[in-house]
């Protein structure tokens, strides 16, 4: 048993709780912080996960960072035809400007979502069989995504 000697006004409460914190947690102990131990670097931002809003049987094919910001998610459902996009803050937050956007070139068709939001823009739905989609995603002023992608097969039977 380690034992732990500190100096405080409330000596006698103190050591009891640390005496009683280590014969309950050993390794919680071992791992107090003290001030000669280095703090951790920062960690870059991670990228946001899918959150399944576009729903069940989507499946995600193409994603795309926005900065630090979020990212941008194609997936496509392969029972309807249709495909999809959201964009999904990292680090959600007071409502910022976003969009998610998705179309394809002919006809010249596309759907967005445009607001303010919390967590995430879309989801936006469209049917693109047999053709290649563009896809964006934006978050306060940044913008990313993919022009003329993720193209279905041209024998498809569009609906």
């Amino acid at each position: 048993m380690t034992i732990i000697r500190r100096a405080s006004a409330i000596g006698a409460a103190v050591t009891a709780t640390a005496c009683a914190a280590i014969a309950l947690a050993p390794a919680a102990a071992a791992a107090e912080p003290t001030a000669q131990q280095a703090t951790a670097a920062p960690k870059a931002a991670a990228a946001a996960k899918y959150n399944g809003a576009c729903g069940g049987g989507y499946s995600v094919v193409n994603s795309a960072q926005i900065g630090t910001k979020g990212t941008v998610f194609l997936t496509y459902n392969s029972a309807t035809g249709k495909n999809c996009v959201v964009t999904v803050r990292t680090t959600p937050g007071k409502a910022v400007h976003m969009t998610a956007s998705l179309g394809f070139a002919s006809p010249t068709t596309t759907v967005s979502d445009t607001g303010y939001y919390t967590m995430y823009a879309g989801p936006v739905y469209l049917d693109a069989r047999g053709l290649c989609v563009t896809w964006r995603g934006e978050i306060s002023g940044e913008v990313a995504g993919k022009n003329g992608t993720n193209c279905g097969s041209l024998a498809a039977n569009r609906r």
